[in-house]
């Protein structure tokens, strides 16, 4: 029956956040190795880069395994895979053989991986956890991603003055044997079968499409996930591309500056995640989605855009992460709501992929555009310096901090676009026809 196994979600959940904290930490500390190695924007951009791609091909396949397999293992052998791509990156450290192309390799292992943990987790969590409480399991998954990412900086910056690269990768490895034996003591009951309405389980190809047919069919939900991926094209072109360059390059290559602003951005999400988790979101989570994702862009951005130094940069990472939870708790929970618990492997691997798959993108043209126009655009004596500079300043860092002033403006519109279509208003009236 479905929603009485709070209990397994919670175990499963505690093991990820202790894993998440040990993958957080390693990625912090790859991303100064990378830097340091190439001093370049592009060369940071291509880790996210790296990983988002392989998720983005595998997920609709991966999906369909969700559905045809336990879930519960399924996520076991997801998190053991990534494991062994973290270990296999120590071996290559320890041995004086490790070369930026390796990160990338991992990397796009970790994403595939991801693939199938994450639509395994969130069909699980439909299994375990009460239609009402949909939000704040949502608002606890979010303490388990955003709040490693306050956690690790700072805990990865002491680590690596005690153990280096090498100790952390291994204090990565015992965290992901925390979560694997969370996953071998929980239990997750099977999905129901023979909904009516649903595509009729047949071959791969023929499930695949139907999980498609699914999304397509429903305009309010295809509405919602077009507007999500626009979202996360223009968070990826910044937020998550080059912010690490610029306040490198703006910080005179500070650690402790890059720490401060990432563990702002985690610890952001730790407290919007445990207000998440308590309050559950808004009545109506559409608002939660589009009128949340407009004042997170317009504030988190331009702060990020006119700051020229770490206590302002750290006020954009905190205000502009604060309310990510609730975007994501509040759209998980109206797909949760709105797809039938035994097809939600396949739709919700579609939905991962399309949602993300404008993110590699970001990635790309993101650390290219930085190193290759906006930066020499905006160094003294650069054609926009005197159009922007005023604002944005100039020299290192400015021409990304320009383009914080794009999204800023960008992401917001593209936020608010939704409330234009009655679908997405009305996507979560069961009366509607989503």
């Amino acid at each position: 029956m479905r929603g009485t196994g709070f209990g397994s979600f919670l175990v499963i959940w505690g093991g990820q956040v202790v894993s998440q904290t040990g993958t957080a930490m390693t990625r912090f500390a790859l991303l100064i190795w990378v830097y340091e190695q190439t001093g370049r924007a592009a060369s940071v951009a291509l880790l996210g880069f790296s990983s988002f791609v392989p998720f983005v091909v595998v997920s609709p396949l991966a999906g369909v395994w969700v559905d045809r397999l336990d879930r519960r293992r399924v996520m076991f052998w997801a998190d053991l895979g990534a494991g062994l791509a973290t270990a296999t990156l120590l071996v290559l450290f320890t041995t004086g053989r490790l070369a930026v192309w390796h990160l990338y390799a991992a990397e796009a292992v970790a994403g595939a991986c991801e693939a199938f943990q994450v639509p395994a987790f969130t069909a699980a969590t439909t299994m375990l956890v009460p239609a009402r409480h949909y939000g704040r399991a949502s608002g606890l998954r979010s303490i388990a991603t955003l709040g490693s990412d306050g956690v690790a900086p700072f805990a990865a910056g002491v680590a690596l003055a005690w153990v280096g690269v090498a100790g952390i990768m291994l204090i990565d490895l015992a965290t992901l044997l925390v979560a694997l034996a969370a996953l071998l003591a929980a239990r997750v009951p099977s999905p129901p079968t023979g909904e009516p309405g649903l595509p009729s389980p047949s071959h791969f190809r023929a499930e695949l499409a139907g999980g498609a047919r699914y999304i397509v069919e429903r305009p309010g939900l295809l509405g919602l996930l077009l507007i999500h991926s626009g979202m996360n094209l223009f968070a990826a072109l910044t937020y998550y591309a080059v912010l690490p360059a610029m306040v490198l390059a703006r910080s005179g290559h500070s650690a402790l500056a890059l720490a401060s602003v990432q563990s702002a951005n985690g610890l952001a999400g730790l407290a919007g995640g445990i207000v998440m988790s308590i309050w559950g979101g808004p009545r109506r989570k559409i608002h939660g989605v589009l009128a949340a994702a407009a004042v997170s862009f317009l504030i988190g951005d331009l702060l990020f855009a006119v700051g020229r130094s770490v206590a302002v940069w750290v006020a954009g990472a905190f205000l502009g992460s604060l309310l990510v939870p609730v975007i994501v708790g509040c759209n998980l929970a109206i797909w949760q709501a709105r797809v039938a618990p035994a097809i939600q492997g396949r739709v919700f691997g579609i939905v991962g992929a399309a949602r993300v798959a404008t993110m590699p993108v970001g990635y790309l043209v993101g650390g290219f555009v930085a190193d290759l126009w906006m930066e020499p655009s905006m160094a003294a004596g650069g054609w926009l310096a005197p159009r922007l500079g005023w604002l944005v300043g100039v020299g290192p860092g400015a021409g990304i901090a320009a383009m914080f002033l794009a999204t800023a403006v960008l992401g917001s519109a593209m936020s608010l676009v939704g409330y234009l279509f009655a679908s997405v208003r009305s996507v979560e009236d069961p009366r509607a026809s989503c």
